[in-house]
């Protein structure tokens, strides 16, 4: 039996990712595992060698840190998904408004406890703050998500009222009702993509893997995780 590709993505893709593995595979193509942790976390097991993964699958930035390096191989970086920001609140409770800048800036300072995760959604969110110019008003009643727990998480358990992620974050999780996207004009995009990771043996296998991933053919899986085609 082959032995199957070894990946390593960040939480935010891991859904999708599951899905157009078992279509690539349904495909007869190369069985695959991926192992989903803390975007952080991901970027440094690959950046430090000491594992032997095939492919990596993060934001694009992260993903240009690695080629810089040269833990990703050169032109093999391929823009697989666009993930676009959400807000949820405790299932049932009454949802904020936020159809314009204005009332989503109202909505954080009305908010009892806010949270954000550790991914690229999460840095951008503090940057609008800064922005807003009530990062400090905010800072006592923020709860940042441990690397690899999902905001939604928290939401459910009574400790955020106010969350922000990714809406591939947030579709799976019980006990949280999904109040929408953030306003076009503060609009948090990510663009996760995906690299053959140096020195891999199966180099050709992962490029055919990626080709895959990034073809109109996987566009219906990535909507469904709420997600879009890069």
């Amino acid at each position: 039996m082959t032995p199957p590709l070894q990946g390593i993505s960040s939480m935010a893709t891991r859904q999708v990712l599951a899905e157009l593995a078992a279509d690539w595979q349904a495909r007869g193509g190369e069985p695959l595992h991926i192992e989903s942790v803390g975007g952080v976390d991901a970027a440094r097991r690959v950046q430090t060698g000491e594992e032997a993964f095939d492919v990596v699958f993060l934001a694009s930035d992260a993903i240009d840190k690695l080629l810089a390096a040269g833990r990703v191989a050169a032109g093999s970086k391929v823009d697989l998904v666009l993930s676009s920001t959400a807000v949820a609140v405790p299932r049932g409770a009454a949802p904020p408004d936020i159809g314009t800048e204005n009332a989503l800036r109202a909505a954080v300072l009305a908010a009892p406890t806010l949270g954000y995760s550790t991914g690229p959604s999460g840095v951008a969110l503090q940057k609008l703050f800064e922005r807003w110019g009530i990062a400090e008003a905010v800072k006592a009643r923020t709860v940042q998500a441990p690397p690899g727990v999902p905001v939604g998480a928290l939401i459910a358990q009574g400790q955020v009222a106010l969350g922000f992620q990714q809406l591939s974050e947030l579709i799976h999780v019980e006990g949280i009702d999904i109040v929408g996207p953030l306003p076009a004009p503060v609009q948090i995009d990510t663009v996760f993509s995906a690299g053959v990771v140096a020195g891999s043996p199966n180099a050709e296998a992962v490029r055919r893997l990626l080709a895959f991933m990034a073809s109109p053919e996987a566009a219906e899986a990535k909507r469904r995780q709420g997600m879009a085609p890069a």
